[in-house]
């Protein structure tokens, strides 16, 4: 069973034309044997006319007169064709030496008769010529209009491909609707349905953003307070073990926090309209040289090697804190995965007309079949390190596409080396 609707077009169209074909050419080649048949019949009547005004003279076979037909005169005293005069004066079918002819025969005005006879074999074989010929235009016809049938089923089903490429294209939380203004009419209902369901999930998507920024808001203060009353304990004489489940206590209050703080830095991307053009301009060496500093004290302790290999001045557009928040994370994702006596190198410059952040470390690297859900939300891999909740990444990939830039990140398998390249491309700003 053919399941695509391109193969159910193509196969309906090609049995129709060759079906139409077929009994086209049928009668194309009847009609055409007939005429020529009837056209034969025409010039014995030319041939029995001029023998009867007596142009034609000179023996019983008038070679030159139609070569193909092969037309002999019939005369009374020939023995052979007798039998022929007892068929009225017209067209007839008979036999002459055992060979079946199509004969005509004529009275002169003195009484005598005369006959003019075709042998049907050469007849049919004129005919048959004929009407071959007359279906070959028919049958070479028919693959070019397959060719053309299968050009006009793609082309007519290009806006479908052209619509899919473009979801396909699309990020996860992009619901622009669907443009139905150029589309033929028989999508426009589709194309509804469709444009229906994206803004039901755009509402969908936008409540449960407000449900996450509210509840991360309203979380901030108990959270606060509590990690200011573990912060109090530290003044107070514990028992022998109370401290290690303090400490754990702490630990957990801290990544809570940062917990609230990634979702509410998270809401704060997806909640943004602005866009690109509007931004201030804002030097991007100078944000990565402010993150860089920032991290520089804990690469100190733990014993990782922080700092630039190239840095150009770059100028792009967007807001400072976005595009802090940014190297900030890529610079804190790297930290927490290098091990103690690694490196992170970080490049600033501008190719062309993009600005580039490239961030590598020296740790281990992301699982080949994880490397390409790093920057969903939540997502930790197999090898979580630190307290990290699975959204530094999700919030720069948001940034990224909200600056209109391109973001990729991938293992490094070179002399010998471990670890994440990730490298940040954005439409550079002109001075």
């Amino acid at each position: 069973m053919i399941r695509s609707l391109r193969g159910r077009l193509f196969a309906g169209l090609t049995a129709i034309i060759l079906l139409t074909g077929l009994v086209g050419g049928l009668f194309a080649h009847h009609w055409a044997f007939n005429e020529a048949i009837e056209m034969q019949d025409s010039v014995l009547i030319q041939i029995a006319g001029l023998v009867q005004s007596g142009s034609l003279t000179g023996g019983r076979e008038l070679h030159g007169v139609d070569e193909d037909a092969e037309v002999w005169l019939i005369d009374q005293a020939s023995e052979d064709d007798g039998q022929l005069w007892s068929l009225k004066d017209g067209l007839a079918l008979a036999t002459r030496k055992g060979l079946p002819i199509r004969v005509l025969l004529r009275t002169r005005p003195d009484g005598t008769r005369f006959a003019v006879a075709q042998r049907t074999s050469v007849r049919d074989e004129i005919a048959g010529d004929m009407a071959f010929r007359t279906v070959l235009p028919i049958a070479a016809l028919i693959p070019c209009l397959l060719l053309v049938t299968a050009i006009v089923i793609a082309r007519s089903l290009l806006p479908m491909v052209h619509l899919a490429s473009d979801l396909d294209g699309r990020r996860a939380d992009d619901m622009t609707p669907l443009p139905a203004a150029q589309m033929p009419s028989e999508l426009h209902p589709f194309i509804t349905s469709i444009n229906g369901l994206l803004q039901r999930m755009r509402l969908l998507m936008d409540q449960q953003r407000r449900f996450v920024a509210d509840a991360a808001h309203e979380l901030r203060t108990p959270i606060t307070a509590l990690s200011l009353q573990a912060e109090n304990l530290d003044s107070v004489d514990l028992q022998p073990g109370i401290g290690d489940r303090v400490a754990a206590l702490r630990q957990g209050i801290g990544r809570t926090k940062h917990l609230l703080e990634q979702l509410l830095a998270l809401a704060r991307q997806d909640a943004g309209q602005a866009g690109i053009a509007t931004m201030p301009l804002v030097m991007l060496d100078d944000v990565a040289k402010g993150g860089v500093a920032e991290l520089l004290p804990e690469a100190a302790i733990r014993g990782v090697d922080l700092g630039f290999a190239r840095v150009e001045p770059t100028m792009v557009r967007g807001e400072v804190v976005m595009l802090a928040a940014l190297a900030r994370n890529l610079l804190d994702n790297a930290l927490r995965f290098t091990p103690r006596g690694g490196r992170i190198d970080v490049w600033v410059y501008r190719d062309g007309n993009t600005a580039i952040l490239e961030i590598e470390d020296s740790g281990p690297g992301v699982a080949p079949e994880e490397i390409g859900r790093i920057f969903e939300p939540f997502f930790r891999g197999k090898r979580p390190e630190g307290d990290g909740v699975g959204l530094g990444l999700s919030i720069v990939k948001r940034i990224v596409d909200r600056l209109e830039g391109l973001i990729e990140a991938a293992n490094i398998a070179e002399c010998g080396r471990t670890g994440l390249r990730v490298v940040v491309k954005l439409p550079a700003a002109a001075a």
